[in-house]
Parts: C-alpha cells; structure tokens; sequence
C-alpha cells in the first residue's frame, strides 16, 4: 500500500516539478531584460532547487568516454558481458592505436570490481572504474532494480548473489587465466563467502581481493546502521520495510525494500548535512557560481538515485551479516546451485592474497568491521597479507574523491601489481589479430 501511495505521489509531483524547472529557465534567460536583477536571480534559484528536490531520479551512466594512461588518451567502449536476471557483468574494454601503449594495457591485470546491492546504482563507483581502468581490465558488477524484474525470473536471495560472484570469477578466469577481485561494502561478505567457497572445493581462487569498507564483523565499533538492526528483530523488517511492487513496473508482484524507503534512510542519518548543501546550492545559484552549483547537481544525480532490492536478499543479510554474525561466528551455510548447502571457511583460502581498507571517519562500516577478515583468513600467508586505515576518510572517500586518488589508489594498484601472475593475461595474449587495438 505504502509503495503505491508513494507512486501515487511522485506521480502527481512531477508535473509541478517540470513546471519549476521551466519556471528556472525562464527567470534565468538572457534574453529577458530583468534576468540579470538580483530577484530574478533569486527566484531562478529557489525555482531550480524547488525542481531538484520534486524531480524523479533515474539510473545514471558511468559515462566514461576515455581515460587517460601515461599521457596518451584511451577510448572506452562499456558493453554487458554477462547478463543475469538480476545483475549484469558489465566490460569497460580499452581502445587504443598507439602500439606502446597497446602493448601495455594487454599485460595489466584483470580486476572484477564487485559493486553494493545496498541502495544505489553501481555507477556510485565511477571515480573508483575511471582510476582503475588506467592500469587494469576493469570488469564490475550492475546490479539490476529489483521492480524491474518480472516475477518469472524467480526470487533473488544472499546465496544467488554468491553464486553470481563465483560464476563471474570463473569466466574472467576461464577467458584470462585468473583474476583480482575488489568489493566495496556491503559485498565484501559475499565475495568473502564466494572465494572461501571456491577455496574449499579445491578450485582456483582469485589471485587477490581486496576489500573496502565492509562488515565482515559487524559487532566492532557499531554504526547507527548496526545498531538499528540489532535493536530490531527480523519480523520488524519484515513487517515495517518490505512492501509489494506496484503494477507500473514489470516487477509487479514483487515484495521488495524500495529504494524510497533506503534513501529517507540514507537523508536521516544527516539530515543537516543535506539541508545544509542544498542551502549551498541556492546561494551558488544566485552568486552564479557554475562550478560548485553543477559538483552539487552531479553529486545529488547520483546520491538521488535508488534502487529496489528483493525482499529475500535484503532480509536475509540482515540477518546473515548484522544479527547472527554468521561469518564470524562459522556458522554460514550457503547453498549451491544445485541446492546443496556448503559451509562457508575463510580459514581455506591459501592462494590468494588479501587487502583490506578502512577510513578512520567511516559511519557506515565502522574501523575494525573490514579488518575482521585478516584473522578470518588465516590460511594466507602473513606477508600476503595488508590493511590499510585511511586517515581523515569516511565511507565514500575510501573509494571515491581526492582521497581515494591520492592515497588508496596508488596502494592498491602496487598490491595488485605485486601478486600478478602472467597467466592472467592467457586470454588477451592469444586474441585474434583483429582484436589487436582493443584490451
């Protein structure tokens, strides 16, 4: 009901909401002899904010054109790889015809970037894909809107996101030889469960992860969003969050946490910091300041932008991750494709090594939460081992920002690059002749 109320809403807001944006352009053209008066300017400005705040927010691109490696201007071409029913394996595939340059970007290292299902779109790591692609063939996960997909695709849980996992490490090492995998987040419990899964079967494993900013063991140094689901049981979250997609959509049928419901939480857990910032964005309009007015337009593009997840999925890493502790306490089972439930043992990964980072000011996945996998996964050598406290970071500045650019970065890069193997540049080596411009 609450989601249909909600459609109901947003639909009857969208007409005002084009009605304020055409109202900003008018106050603001040039051609209109009071458009340059300082009230006009104002009412521009409170028209444009009215505008931001009432539009819809749809899926943004990554919108990565090129990148830049060693002074010398690489095209990028995104394509889907894999497409699953509710993800996508999608391909950043590098374009160059300088042959030096050629020559370097087929022996870079594979890298899977595996991106959050826990709100927002994958796109919120394009600062995190546009760094990495000048040393790396980027592959990342995008994950699909849960009221997007029609209920014949069948339910989505927290073994099916493992599943995905381990299915798109083996195909970038069947099609390269091996790979290195990075999490950001809330994944990095699933990408731990799939490698350590991998591990215990006797498969290949990945030749690194890196993991950034997750809750591996949510019980150290608590967040509001651990402390909020410890101090509500899972019948709360069942019965308060989840709510049923409404006809509009081709999900319709499907119980999901609407993305809706995830952003009010989001604006809560600093609503004067967001109020503050679209107080900045008025003044910027009227001081006419274009930089910082289109940082906020661009920041908000993004941040605005949620997703559905599936009901199953959602509730159960609840449970799994923040109220039983599974991981940690070794008592996870994840079932198979083929219905078998296996028992997840990071202590078995031994052939792939492990990073791990923090930000000292992360209230999302507070300091200590990543850094629990280091003692999970005792089976790796301790010189193949390293964490990493970001100083001054919170949460997106570990993987997103200056901070990340200058600091984080340059570290993991070096770390992939030092457990390179040559067998993971298998596939690009033996590309066909016609493919020779692309890596």
């Amino acid at each position: 009901m609450l989601y249909t109320v909600y459609e109901t809403q947003r639909s009857l807001m969208e007409p005002f909401a084009d009605l304020a944006q055409a109202a900003a352009k008018f106050y603001s053209n040039p051609l209109l002899p009071f458009s340059e008066t300082q009230i006009a300017h104002r009412i521009a400005a409170a028209y444009e904010l009215l505008y931001r705040l009432g539009k819809d927010y749809e899926k943004p691109q990554f919108g990565i054109p090129t990148v830049d490696v060693d002074g010398v201007s690489i095209a990028i071409h995104e394509r889907v790889e894999i497409n699953k029913p509710f993800c996508e394996l999608r391909r950043f595939k590098r374009f160059s015809d300088d042959p030096d340059t050629l020559q370097k970007l087929k022996g870079q290292p594979v890298v899977l970037i595996v991106a959050p299902l826990s709100g927002h779109y994958a796109t919120l790591l394009r600062d995190t894909v546009r760094s990495m692609l000048e040393s790396h063939k980027v592959y990342i996960t995008d994950w699909k809107n849960a009221r997007l997909v029609p209920l014949a695709e069948g339910e989505f849980h927290l073994d099916d996101y493992v599943n995905y996992v381990q299915d798109f490490i083996r195909h970038l090492q069947g099609k390269y030889g091996n790979c290195h995998v990075m999490s950001v987040c809330q994944p990095t419990v699933p990408v731990l469960a799939a490698v350590s899964l991998m591990a215990s079967r006797g498969e290949r494993t990945p030749l690194s992860m890196t993991m950034m900013g997750g809750p591996i063991d949510a019980r150290r140094s608590p967040t509001a969003v651990n402390n909020l689901a410890n101090q509500r049981s899972f019948e709360w979250f069942e019965n308060n969050v989840i709510y049923t997609v409404p006809s509009k959509f081709p999900g319709v049928g499907r119980r999901v946490y609407p993305g809706f419901l995830q952003y009010t939480g989001f604006v809560a857990m600093n609503p004067d910091r967001h109020a503050t910032s679209h107080y900045d964005y008025f003044r910027d309009l009227i001081q006419g300041d274009d930089a910082s007015a289109e940082a906020h337009r661009k920041f908000y593009d993004e941040y605005n932008a949620v997703l559905d997840m599936d009901a199953h999925y959602y509730l159960e890493t609840i449970k799994t991750v923040f109220q039983d502790y599974s991981l940690v306490n070794g008592t996870w089972d994840v079932l198979s494709p083929e219905g078998k439930p296996e028992r997840v043992r990071p202590q078995d990964i031994t052939g792939t090594a492990l990073m791990t980072i923090e930000g000292e000011l992360d209230d999302i996945s507070g300091c200590g939460q990543t850094e629990a996998a280091q003692s999970l996964c005792s089976g790796i050598a301790a010189d193949q081992r390293v964490h990493l406290e970001v100083k001054g970071a919170g949460h997106y500045g570990i993987f997103s920002g200056r901070r990340w650019r200058e600091v984080v970065y340059p570290q993991v890069r070096d770390f992939i690059l030092a457990h390179q193997r040559p067998q993971a540049d298998k596939g690009a080596q033996a590309a066909p002749p016609l493919l020779s411009a692309a890596a």
